[in-house]
């Protein structure tokens, strides 16, 4: 299935996208909605209606299923207003600056609507141009409304002491809101394999093909790599559900949380799917074929729609294209650049300056994030500010407002606490005060505890900041998540200029010299590489031993890789193909250089 447009805008943090489809979708462009936060959805959902003069329905704060009400209310009113702009633009007319207009001006050029639509703009018979406008009409489409789960972010909820039902934790009510809503797109699972949440899926009939052999709700698995695609799908698919889409993204460069590969590149990872992708369709259609039957259901006559996409770092048209046609990816994801067009993305004032006048120096890999896993983030947003402020002032940690990620630690407490909240920094920086740690050690202890953000907040701020919903006590600063591809990005632009850069009509890049993208994941792991050795070195074991070992090895294969790629990069300039060839070099160089530790016994 070919898109409107061959490029799609993935989730960023909680507030920054959580009301972008009603911005985009209406002129074809998909996009995803975070249902990290219930409670930001609900005063959305309150803004729009008092906006729109909708009646708000609110739900009750006693109810043990509000988490899941709130979601499906919200993605229907984001669904019924979408519908509604994207009526009134079909019913504008094709005048110059309207709304129609510039549905088609953004499409690709390839798009069998744009030749159709500029077939009509450069007829003059006024009948023929009355039909090509009547058929351009009747065959647009609207932007995917998709949503966004992160699997690790299953929070158990309590009610006076005791424990709720499995299907009350916080990614099961978000699944069940979304199942339950009226909306035909799909979830997107995030942060890796739930047995428990993945087997849930198969509760909700939306999710299995009806007699037409169509699906109403779609599971979206973003992936790092073939393997993970193949063992997550099968798992799936063993209960009945199909995977849609595998949405591979870069382990590194990318916005938000890194879960980074062993070692393996974007560009393997891509040609393996390229290389694969028929054996994927057949052996998991096989298993899910296999399952309906056992499960009293109709078995398929061909496999479903199966789509791979890909995303992080992808900042040129060449590099979109080597992804379209290179790789045979259906659609491929633009998230970073997207944190400066504010017509698309809610984005205050204060971090829009922080993230048009971010270079390369103030991205980085942060620790901040209280699930233990690297964030990208950039010096100086607002939450760090405030954060370091409450650490000047003895008083670090957050008061843990919105308790999302009250997740795993039960270090002093039988119910999990957040390790950026207050509560648990106190009782972690007493146990540092009574050891007899001192000196060097001991700040490096303390700040290895009051780095955590209490990002839960940090993520929604600045849709609150934007719409004017403040009612937070604990500050309001926000945490910024962008990829490292920002550092190439500086002006504010348009919607239509952000696509135009990406479809090649227009150049939004500043005068920073850009690595291609391959390039700076290459970099990026080098780094990681360096940085998970230094810091193991006291923990070291035979397995993390081997880890580096097949780390470097993996690095070794990529470059290999990329050497044979450059002829095939036939968009990229001869200057571009040089310089990516030198850095190849370069790094190769570097990765020799690296000593791995050893183990005496190993």
């Amino acid at each position: 299935m070919k898109k409107t447009h061959t490029f799609q805008i993935p989730v960023m943090g909680i507030g920054f996208t959580i009301d972008t489809p009603f911005k985009v979708a209406p002129f074809g462009i998909s996009s995803v909605i975070s249902l990290g936060d219930d409670m930001l959805v609900d005063r959305m959902r309150a803004f729009y209606c008092n906006k729109l003069d909708i009646p708000f329905i609110e739900i009750a704060k006693d109810d043990l299923d509000r988490r899941a009400r709130r979601i499906t209310l919200y993605l229907n009113l984001m669904n019924r207003m979408v519908k509604h702009k994207f009526q009134e633009l079909k019913d504008a007319s094709f005048e110059k600056g309207s709304e129609l207009t510039k549905y088609f001006e953004m499409l690709p050029d390839m798009s069998n609507l744009k030749k159709e639509y500029k077939r009509m703009m450069e007829e003059t018979d006024s009948s023929v141009i009355e039909k090509i406008q009547q058929w351009l009409k009747d065959n647009m489409e609207i932007g995917s409304i998709d949503v966004n789960i992160m699997t690790k972010l299953d929070k158990a909820n309590f009610l006076k002491g005791e424990q709720l039902p499995q299907d009350m934790n916080d990614a099961h009510a978000a699944l069940r809101g979304f199942a339950k809503s009226d909306l035909n797109s799909g979830v997107v699972l995030s942060a890796g394999l739930s047995p428990r949440l993945y087997s849930y899926v198969a509760n909700f009939d939306e999710f299995f093909p009806d007699e037409d052999e169509q699906l109403n709700k779609k599971i979206i698995l973003k992936v790092s790599d073939y393997r993970s695609a193949l063992v997550q799908g099968k798992f799936l698919a063993k209960k009945g559900i199909w995977v849609t889409e595998y949405r591979v993204e870069s382990g590194l460069n990318c916005g938000g949380h890194a879960f980074a590969t062993d070692g393996f590149l974007m560009g393997p990872i891509l040609e393996e799917f390229k290389q694969k992708r028929e054996e994927l369709i057949e052996e998991v259609h096989e298993v899910l074929n296999n399952a309906l039957e056992g499960l009293g259901k109709n078995r398929l006559s061909k496999p479903l729609e199966l789509l791979v996409t890909a995303q992080g770092g992808v900042g040129t048209t060449s590099e979109h294209n080597l992804m379209l046609d290179n790789y045979n990816v259906d659609l491929v994801g633009w998230g970073t650049p997207f944190l400066l067009v504010p017509e698309a993305v809610n984005v205050d004032a204060e971090s829009f300056k922080i993230l048009s006048d971010a270079g390369i120096n103030e991205l980085y890999l942060s620790d901040i994030s209280p699930i233990g896993v690297p964030f990208n983030s950039v010096k100086g947003n607002t939450k760090d500010v405030e954060k370091d402020q409450k650490i000047a002032d003895g008083k670090p940690g957050s008061t843990c407002p919105s308790q999302f990620l009250k997740l795993y630690n039960t270090e002093f407490t039988e119910v999990p606490i957040c390790v950026a909240s207050k509560q648990f920094q106190k009782l972690k920086i007493a146990e540092l005060d009574a050891s007899e740690t001192t000196g060097e050690e001991y700040q490096k202890a303390y700040d290895k505890i009051t780095v955590k953000s209490c990002i839960c907040a940090g993520l929604v701020m600045t849709a609150y900041s934007e719409n004017d919903l403040l009612k937070r006590s604990d500050g309001v600063g926000v945490s910024l998540c962008p990829g490292p591809n920002l550092a190439y990005f500086s002006k504010e632009s348009t919607l239509k200029e952000m696509v135009d850069h990406i479809y090649g009509k227009n150049n939004v890049l500043n005068d920073t010299y850009r690595p291609h993208m391959f390039s700076k994941e290459l970099g990026m792991y080098i780094d990681y590489l360096n940085k998970e050795i230094e810091e193991s070195i006291e923990t070291l074991n035979k397995k993390r031993v081997k880890y580096f070992e097949g780390f470097k090895i993996n690095l070794n294969s990529g470059i290999e890789y990329y050497e044979n790629l450059i002829s095939e990069m036939k968009e990229e300039s001869d200057l571009m193909k040089t310089k990516f060839k030198e850095e190849l070099a370069n790094y190769k160089a570097i990765i020799a250089q690296i000593v791995l530790p050893t183990i005496e016994t190993v």
